[in-house]
């Protein structure tokens, strides 16, 4: 009987979660289909619950459900620490994990990226800057976090620092008025909100005088490839880095997750590229 995967998330139109599964489910003759579901958080439970009992091999959780699902579900201690799951396995029981920030570091790491000993500056306090900041404090970087919301940041930074898989770390946190300062002692700088994602694609959190040629500039966004934040950061001269390969390798993580099998990655880019390439959606 053939195996469904799906992603839940509200807006979830967007997602091109479904190419990039089933182009893999495809290539390796696997019987399964993988489908986008609209779930709103209040639904989450019942949602994840209902996959569960209908023989779902899987779930991935996107904006806005990413914190919401730790209420109910076990996760393995990772996700627990950085609080947030995006993947969920349902073979035994019903446990929760989170690929985000693997999936952040081999990006920069295939566009030759140290992120040991770096100032790395995240945009946002959600569900992915947790996984992220989490990831690179682990690895041994400076965290900063900005947020409109300065609480969140600060209370992020703050679990960043008193985490049982972080050790220290130097993690703070700020709003977003003095945006540009902060830019300024950072080596990395991310954008984990959706700021610039399609349909808004000219919105952007920082303009080209507020970077610099030596920046890395990253937005986790894939949709457009090229984002109003990057195209500003290129203007800068700054070495700039889509979210394509980030969504890409998380996507494996949760492949093997569910599957044991490591996924044909390159199949899955050249797929995600061409859609792209033609057109947003």
């Amino acid at each position: 009987m053939k195996k469904i995967f799906g992603v839940f998330g509200d807006p979830i139109g967007h997602s091109l979660s479904p190419l990039m599964h089933n182009v893999a489910f495809s290539k390796l003759n696997m019987d399964c289909t993988y489908h986008a579901f609209k779930v709103k958080p209040n639904n989450l439970e019942n949602a994840i619950l209902g996959a569960k009992a209908m023989g779902f091999g899987g779930v991935n959780l996107t904006v806005p459900l990413k914190e919401e699902a730790l209420k109910f579900i076990k996760v393995n201690s990772i996700a627990k620490e950085i609080g947030a799951v995006n993947t969920i396995d349902f073979k035994d029981e019903i446990i929760g994990y989170n690929t985000d920030g693997i999936g952040a570091k081999r990006s920069l790491l295939d566009a030759g990226i140290e992120i040991k000993n770096k100032n790395i500056l995240i945009v946002g306090a959600g569900g992915a800057a947790r996984g992220l900041g989490f990831q690179f404090g682990l690895d041994g970087a400076n965290i900063t976090i900005a947020n409109r919301t300065e609480s969140r940041a600060i209370k992020l930074a703050e679990d960043i620092s008193n985490t049982n898989i972080v050790k220290g770390v130097n993690a703070k946190g700020h709003g977003l008025d003095n945006i540009n300062d902060l830019i300024k002692d950072a080596d990395i700088l991310i954008n984990t909100t959706t700021i610039g994602m399609h349909p808004n694609i000219d919105d952007t959190i920082a303009y080209s005088k507020d970077m610099r040629k030596e920046l890395v500039v990253f937005d986790i966004v894939y949709n457009p490839l090229e984002t109003c934040f990057l195209k500003e950061a290129k203007k800068a001269g700054a070495i700039c880095i889509n979210g394509l390969m980030m969504f890409i390798y998380q996507g494996a993580e949760s492949f093997k997750i569910w599957t044991g099998i490591e996924p044909p990655v390159n199949e899955m880019k050249v797929k995600i590229m061409e859609v792209l390439s033609n057109h947003t959606i």
